[in-house]
């Protein structure tokens, strides 16, 4: 089992990773214990979003795809607002940022 995850930061942007091991990776974000991550200097972090997958390909695959997301499709799909992220799709909307 693998895990796409994202990430919260202090700053209120986001981080989108994939894993095998999704508790002592989150813990090591939150311990800060991946110094060359873009959550290291963005601490405290909160999961605010996770999705398995049967392969690492396909949770790096959708780790991807998120991380070619603007603001709003995250915010979409950590709300779990499906007709929102659906729309922002369609539209061809990045949305703003990170």
């Amino acid at each position: 089992m693998f895990w796409v995850y994202v990430l919260q930061c202090r700053d209120g942007s986001y981080y989108t990773g994939h894993t095998d091991d999704l508790e002592k990776r989150f813990s090591q974000h939150r311990a800060g214990e991946i110094p060359d991550c873009y959550t290291a200097t963005r601490l405290p972090v909160r999961l605010v979003f996770q999705q398995t997958h049967a392969t690492r390909e396909e949770a790096l695959g959708a780790e991807r795809q998120i991380k070619g997301w603007g603001r709003a499709k995250k915010r979409a799909l950590i709300s779990g607002d499906w007709e929102g992220l659906s729309r922002l799709s369609r539209s061809r909307d990045k949305g703003d940022g990170d």
